[in-house]
Parts: structure tokens; C-alpha cells; sequence
């Protein structure tokens, strides 16, 4: 085991999960998400794309003190208290992201056989990703990694 996956290891079992940021390229916004959730407390991990790290940090973790208190987050329905002044949702992320998205994540969980949930949360208009008129600019921070 080296280093990072043993600091992987030791922020789980202290805070409850491990947050990694990744860099945006030319096909992918930045994006961050944890591990260690669902090992800890049987509820999914977490993608936040688009946000810059400190804010994404931020989002995660609320949701894992949020989760560690034994709230449970469902798709589709809309929850306050992530970013100031936007309710956000949630949405199942397709397996088929997942080598893509959560190396950790298939490192950690030794396969596929964990759970994801993508944070979505609406324009500065109020406008969703999911929309007809929402901007390309907008939705290129907001991938569609999930089916509905």
C-alpha cells in the first residue's frame, strides 16, 4: 500500500470518507467525489462536477456529516443547504461511468459494487441541466452520468 491510499484510508476512518479532486481536460469538467461513504455508512458516494475544489470539498462533506447523522438523499427530490442560495438534487450515476469517473472508487470497493449519486444543481437563471434551454456552457460543467 502506498501512501495516498493509506492517507485514502485513514481520512475514511476518521471523517467518514476521502475526497479526490480531478483536473478538467478537453472532453471533462473538474470534478470531485468521495470514498468511503458507502463503506462506512451504507449510503452512496458522492460526484460534484463543475465546482471548484474548495466549494466541491465543501459539498461533499456537508453531505457526509448529512448522511452520518442518518439523513438519506433520494433522486429527484430537492435539498437545501449545499450551495447558499440554490436548492440542489441528486441522480443515480450509470455503472457504465464508473471506470471513467472512480478509479478510487473501483480501488477501494475492489470492483464496481458501490453506489454513486451526482449532485446536480440549477444555472444562475434558476435553469436545470435537464432543460431545453439550458445553456452549453452550463451543461458542460453538469455531464449527464446518469439515466433519468
Amino acid at each position: 500500500m502506498d501512501a495516498n491510499e493509506k492517507r485514502a484510508l485513514e481520512d475514511i476512518e476518521k471523517y467518514g470518507c476521502h475526497i479526490l479532486h480531478v483536473l478538467e481536460d478537453e472532453t471533462h469538467p473538474r470534478f470531485s467525489y468521495s470514498i468511503g461513504i458507502e463503506k462506512r455508512h451504507s449510503q452512496p458516494e458522492l460526484i460534484v462536477t463543475g465546482l471548484k475544489n474548495d466549494l466541491a470539498a465543501s459539498v461533499i462533506n456537508e453531505y457526509c456529516t448529512r448522511v452520518q447523522s442518518g439523513e438519506v438523499f433520494h433522486s429527484n427530490e430537492l435539498y437545501s443547504g449545499f450551495i447558499e442560495g440554490f436548492d440542489v438534487t441528486f441522480k443515480v450515476v450509470e455503472k457504465k461511468y464508473y471506470r471513467e469517473y472512480f478509479g478510487w472508487g473501483i480501488w477501494l470497493y475492489k470492483g464496481e459494487d458501490f453506489r454513486v449519486l451526482q449532485l446536480l444543481f440549477p444555472s444562475t437563471a434558476g435553469i436545470w441541466p435537464w432543460e431545453d434551454n439550458a445553456p452549453s456552457d452550463y451543461t458542460w460543467f453538469l455531464p449527464k452520468l446518469y439515466a433519468t
